[in-house]
């Protein structure tokens, strides 16, 4: 570390200081999206900043309940470190915590100083180099869907929905939401500075949706990776459950996580605005839809990446069930909003809550990079009712054909790299195994008494 280095350190810890901050909580992303990380004293920061903070690489390897898959660089490398250094332009005063200050951290590997391959951040750096190298940037704005649950002893998962009564779609207010939970979150996530701009009481009870604002990609993922921690930290200080599955119970729908992408060039114009041109899109925006379509198969994998994911699935649910786009159509997979010129941009509406906002973002932009290079025009945008099988080919009904998708899929492997394609698919494959062989409670009901 610099001389000027240690000096900016140290002016950040007295400026902490003086906040009444004496913890810096380091995270950083996990492939399945959770936040890892660790508390360190103040004095602690200029260690963890020069010789970085030591983690198992494993913990990429760890499922949500601490299944281990066999990835190569675990167990059969001894289970080597990777080391996290906070990126210290990422620190924020953790609103709901006194004394406690928020900061992502970066992985890498601890003997070539290179980011570790499983890395989720710098697999979207990756991605956005890529774009990058033809001038271009991409704009990003993230809504995400959430279930929150009360605490239930006598439900067999132990929870219920909060404010479960029905018909209180897209209201604000005690009418669906009684404990002024969404006011309480929003008020938070503002002073935590991530873009959060407004939320609503969803279609089902006990679901919210909250919008934040747009930014450059990497950015709207940290900042998407935050949102979704804080909300379950917050949902917990209520003595709540927040659940970003993608179809928590099965009398309800499901969650989404829909992107709204732009793409500027290096003077900060939108490449999407086609005023005057098929659609009101440019040639690029156009080809940008046509990459979506083509690699649709493949992105499933990332931006639907648990065997409960395609319980969202199916007709008249909107979420989306072909491969597809549309003008203003919240049927399609692909959903072109109103606005045109400056404003102009693509809403993908594959994802469910629980994909890894890193890893989503960074195959949409691969999916736009491969469609602007290839230049190819998509079909008709789909019309009227948009759940006709015989109107667009179906996306991957099952979290293996998905994967399968993803591996067959070359040109999306190239561009978001084999070695990390390869860790994921091991990883993913290992879950669907574990799923496979365990026996669930509609086996036990539909079987054990009559057959």
């Amino acid at each position: 570390m610099s001389t000027d280095q240690s000096g900016q350190i140290q002016q950040q810890i007295e400026a902490l200081a003086a906040q009444g901050i004496d913890v810096v909580r380091i995270i950083y992303p996990d492939l399945i999206g959770v936040d890892r990380g660790r508390d360190i004293l103040l004095h602690h920061l200029p260690n963890a900043t020069g010789h970085g903070l030591a983690f198992c690489r494993a913990i990429y390897h760890t499922g949500a309940l601490g299944d281990h898959s066999d990835i190569p660089g675990g167990l059969d490398a001894g289970m080597p470190d990777i080391t996290v250094r906070p990126d210290l332009s990422t620190l924020v005063p953790l609103p709901w915590e006194p004394g406690v200050a928020w900061c992502i951290g970066d992985a890498r590997d601890p003997d070539t100083g290179l980011p570790a391959p499983e890395s989720p951040r710098d697999l979207l750096r990756q991605v956005t180099g890529r774009l990058a190298e033809d001038g271009l940037k991409a704009v990003v704005g993230p809504e995400l869907e959430y279930v929150l649950l009360d605490p239930d002893p006598a439900s067999p998962t132990g929870w219920r929905r909060y404010a479960a009564a029905p018909g209180n779609v897209y209201t604000v207010g005690r009418k669906g939401d009684p404990d002024g939970h969404l006011l309480r979150t929003l008020r938070h996530l503002h002073r935590l500075n991530i873009g959060a701009t407004g939320g609503n009481r969803e279609y089902d009870g006990g679901q919210f949706e909250i919008n934040l604002d747009h930014s450059e990609a990497l950015d709207a993922a940290d900042r998407a990776f935050r949102f979704k921690a804080a909300v379950k930290e917050l949902a917990r200080t209520e003595g709540r459950l927040a659940t970003f599955m993608a179809k928590p119970l099965n009398d309800g729908g499901g969650s989404g996580f829909h992107l709204h992408i732009s793409v500027i060039d290096a003077d900060g114009h939108n490449v999407f605005d086609g005023l005057g041109q098929p659609f009101g899109l440019s040639a690029k925006a156009r080809y940008a839809v046509a990459g979506l379509l083509t690699h649709a198969p493949a992105l499933a994998a990332l931006f639907n990446p648990t065997v409960n994911s395609y319980k969202r699935f199916g007709p008249d649910t909107a979420a989306p069930w072909l491969i597809d786009w549309g003008l203003d159509h919240r049927g399609a997979m692909v959903r072109i909003p109103p606005e045109r010129g400056a404003a102009a941009r693509l809403e993908m509406r594959l994802g469910d809550a629980t994909a890894n906002p890193y890893l989503a973002i960074a195959g949409l932009v691969a999916a736009i990079h491969l469609g602007i290079r290839a230049a190819a025009e998509p079909p008709t945008p789909t019309g009227g009712y948009g759940y006709d099988p015989a109107s667009a080919p179906k996306l991957p009904t099952d979290l293996g054909a998905a994967l399968d998708a993803l591996e067959a899929d070359d040109e999306l492997t190239e561009v978001l790299g084999k070695p990390f394609v390869d860790a994921f698919l091991i990883f993913k494959r290992d879950e669907l195994a574990r799923y496979g062989r365990h026996v669930t409670d509609w086996e036990f009901r539909e079987y054990a008494q009559l057959i």
